[in-house]
């Protein structure tokens, strides 16, 4: 199927969890798209609550029963060290102060990046050989990390994360065939916070959860780094423009059909700007 995409494609994008930009490039026209929207045989649906840090001491009787009936848990904090303000919850001291207090019988493991790799290395494999009741940890277990145990996944300051960064946490569980959960918490009250939240919560579909990061975060850059915010389009929106976009690429595929290098005289002014586009982007990156 993949051979049949495209006439010698020069690069073969996979995600799980697609970003602003990927939805970007995707309606920009410069990525073909295949979808696979179905969950691998046995898998059920995450299900995503929002909840406030008031209700950790119950979340955490919900946790301890979880490991109670034989499975394992992720607590994922969105820093390693305490901040000047106090306002987010870091992952050393919330190990020490929460996770290890309210789960006291429990064995819990810390992970953060500033770890030396054979030092992570070791708590993961404690973690996959359950040695390990629960993991407090940075997102560096965003990626690559594979442990159909683990059912629950906490992520505290959830309104710190893109919805993409969220989703692709959410994945570290219901990797098994137990039913599992990831617990949103937050304290923000802020409309915009709890909107992103709550559209969370309501969808499992990654490409939703991009679509929506798209219309509040903005695509990043197609030519840059940025993964998302403001996109270089100076008239045309991403969102709203798609048939012109689309008209514009059939269109550009058409004439670079008949030019491929820009060569002709009446394509001069054309070639420059596009060579002036692609040089202002490598200078910027």
């Amino acid at each position: 199927m993949l051979a049949e995409k495209a006439a010698n494609p020069h690069l073969l994008v996979m995600s799980a969890t697609p970003i602003p930009r990927t939805l970007g490039l995707l309606i920009y026209g410069d990525l073909d798209i295949s979808i696979l929207d179905e969950l691998p045989p046995g898998r059920k649906p995450v299900k995503t609550r929002c909840i406030t840090g008031k209700k950790r001491r119950d979340l955490y009787g919900f946790l301890d029963r979880e490991i109670g009936a034989g499975r394992q848990v992720y607590i994922v904090c969105p820093a390693i060290e305490d901040t000047p303000d106090g306002g987010l919850n870091a992952v050393k001291s919330y190990y020490e102060d929460i996770a290890k207090a309210l789960l006291p019988d429990r064995r819990v493991g810390l992970m953060h990046g500033k770890l030396k790799p054979k030092e992570k290395a070791a708590v993961m494999d404690d973690f996959k050989a359950d040695r390990l009741d629960a993991l407090v940890s940075t997102t560096v277990i965003e990626v690559g990390v594979d442990v159909p145990n683990a059912t629950v996944m906490v992520i505290e300051n959830a309104e710190r994360y893109g919805l993409s960064a969220l989703h692709q946490l959410r994945g570290r569980v219901g990797r098994g065939a137990a039913e599992s959960w990831c617990f949103l918490v937050s304290d923000n009250t802020a409309e915009s916070v709890q909107k992103r939240l709550k559209f969370l919560c309501s969808t499992s579909d990654g490409f939703a959860v991009a679509q929506f990061d798209l219309e509040t975060r903005g695509p990043g850059d197609f030519f840059g780094s940025r993964q998302h915010g403001l996109p270089t389009l100076q008239i045309a929106d991403l969102m709203n423009d798609t048939r012109t976009l689309h008209a514009a690429q059939a269109e550009a595929a058409a004439l670079l059909a008949a030019d491929p290098l820009l060569e002709a005289p009446e394509h001069s002014l054309l070639a420059a700007q596009v060579e002036q586009m692609f040089t202002k982007a490598g200078a910027m990156n």
